[in-house]
């Protein structure tokens, strides 16, 4: 959807920084509204936002670490550590400052704190924003692998970039739902083009 059309609002909800004027949330059977995100991450639910959340006065290996250890305890940590940087491809950047890195190696230490968690829902925000096309390709491939572990929620304006993750797309406006479906029906809608690109063609 556009901006403004409640894709960021709606990943807020479902990980508690939000609370829904009304309506329901349920995760696994449980009711969320008004649950803290830490509560909601317990439940395993893992976000990667659009802007890098990392701590750049630390280094890969201990951003990942924390997020590790959150979910499965001290003794697991350092080789669920070792794990998630050998698969996303960064172990060799295991000791570096993550504020000296790149955007684009920054987005792959957050996909790594993701991973660390273990969860089996996975919302990712525009995972392909300031990415190089190199990039974004190993992004793709690190998306693609975590799907046979989890569910994923992905929102994002390229779409080359969700054409090699998703068959299914769901396009919002103004906070509903316009239309679903495969991709290709999707955005040859003359609809979903007035309201995504302004005009119809």
């Amino acid at each position: 959807g556009p901006n403004g059309a409640g894709k960021s609002t709606f990943f807020k909800c479902l990980t508690g920084m939000l609370r829904p004027t009304e309506g329901d949330i349920r995760i696994r059977g449980v009711d969320c509204v008004g649950a803290h995100p830490h509560q909601i991450a317990g439940l395993g639910v893992g976000i990667k936002t659009q802007v890098p959340s990392v701590m750049n006065g630390l280094t890969v290996r201990e951003n990942v670490w924390i997020a590790a250890r959150r979910r499965n305890g001290t003794r697991a940590a350092n080789r669920i550590v070792t794990e998630t940087l050998d698969r996303i491809g960064i172990l060799d950047s295991a000791d570096d400052l993550v504020g000296n890195l790149a955007h684009g190696r920054r987005q792959l230490v957050e996909f790594g704190t993701v991973l660390a968690g273990n969860p089996w829902l996975i919302l990712l925000d525009e995972p392909a924003a300031g990415l190089t096309a190199e990039e974004a390709e190993r992004a793709v491939e690190i998306i693609t692998e975590m799907n046979e572990r989890a569910a994923i929620v992905v929102v994002e304006h390229d779409m080359h970039f969700i054409r090699q993750l998703a068959n299914t797309v769901t396009v919002l406006h103004q906070g509903r739902i316009l239309t679903e479906g495969h991709v290709d029906t999707v955005l040859n809608d003359p609809v979903v083009r007035d309201v995504y690109l302004g005009k119809s063609k």
